[in-house]
C-alpha cells in the first residue's frame, strides 16, 4: 500500500510541475523568459519547495502551503510581472516588510536578491 501512495505522490509532483511549466509557456514572450528563469532559480535554490499552480499562476509550496509565486503582467493587465511571497514565507522583519516585487527585467542583480529572499523564506 505504501508503494501505491508513493507512486501517486510522484505522479502528482510530475503533474503539478507540468502544470506550472504549461502556465509559464502560456505567458507572453517577455514574461515567459523571466518565468522560465524564475522557475530554474527556485528549483535550484529552494529544493524543498514543490511547484504547483495557484489560481492559475506558477507557485511553489512547502508542506502543501504556497510560499512564493509569480504572475505575468497580462494576468491582471499590469505593466510588470510580479514575484511574491505568502504569509508562510519566513520574511517577517519588524512591523512591516515587502512581500511582492515588480519585475521588469531579470538580471544577475535581481537574481541575487531573489535567491537571498528564497533562502530566508524557507529557513
Amino acid at each position: 500500500m505504501a508503494e501505491k501512495n508513493t507512486t501517486k505522490k510522484t505522479t502528482k509532483k510530475v503533474d503539478d510541475e507540468a502544470a506550472v511549466l504549461a502556465a509559464i509557456a502560456a505567458m507572453p514572450k517577455a514574461d515567459r523568459s523571466m518565468g522560465e528563469r524564475l522557475h530554474a532559480i527556485i528549483k535550484a535554490n529552494a529544493s524543498e519547495l514543490t511547484p504547483k499552480t495557484w489560481y492559475g499562476m506558477p507557485a511553489y509550496a512547502k508542506d502543501g502551503k504556497v510560499v512564493c509565486f509569480f504572475r505575468s503582467a497580462e494576468k491582471f493587465k499590469e505593466r510588470y510581472m510580479t514575484f511574491g511571497f505568502n504569509d508562510t514565507a519566513n520574511l517577517d522583519e519588524g512591523a512591516m516588510w515587502p512581500i511582492s516585487f515588480a519585475l521588469k527585467e531579470l538580471t544577475a542583480t535581481e537574481e541575487t536578491k531573489i535567491v537571498a529572499l528564497l533562502k530566508k523564506a524557507v529557513s
